[in-house]
């Protein structure tokens, strides 16, 4: 359960970055209040899920899901660049992530 936990952590964390680029400086209220929320979400999940991995690999794996992910979402959303470099970048990303759980 902490590993689902700590998945969907990573997921609000990209929530709450997108959101807080989208806040202009917390002068959107809609973007501020998702950004609250999501950023609230994600470190409860975070918490619990710490309560069984440590610390070192659960905040790892957080924070690279969520870069992953707010990468993703950059590229196929927001206008991004998308070029060869920056993808080899991610999947470094995530092959660490993987690392991490799999060698936990």
């Amino acid at each position: 359960m902490a590993w689902i936990m700590l998945v969907l952590a990573g997921a609000l964390e990209a929530v709450w970055a997108i959101a807080l680029g989208r806040s202009a400086g917390f002068t959107r209220p809609l973007p501020t209040v998702i950004f609250v929320v999501a950023l609230i979400a994600s470190m409860g999940g975070l918490g619990y899920a710490l309560r069984s991995i440590p610390v070192g690999t659960g905040y790892a794996v957080w924070v690279g899901i969520g870069a992953a992910l707010t990468t993703v979402a950059g590229m196929t959303v927001l206008g991004e660049p998308v070029n060869l470099p920056r993808v080899i970048s991610l999947l470094l990303v995530v092959a660490g992530v993987v690392g991490l759980k799999v060698f936990h």
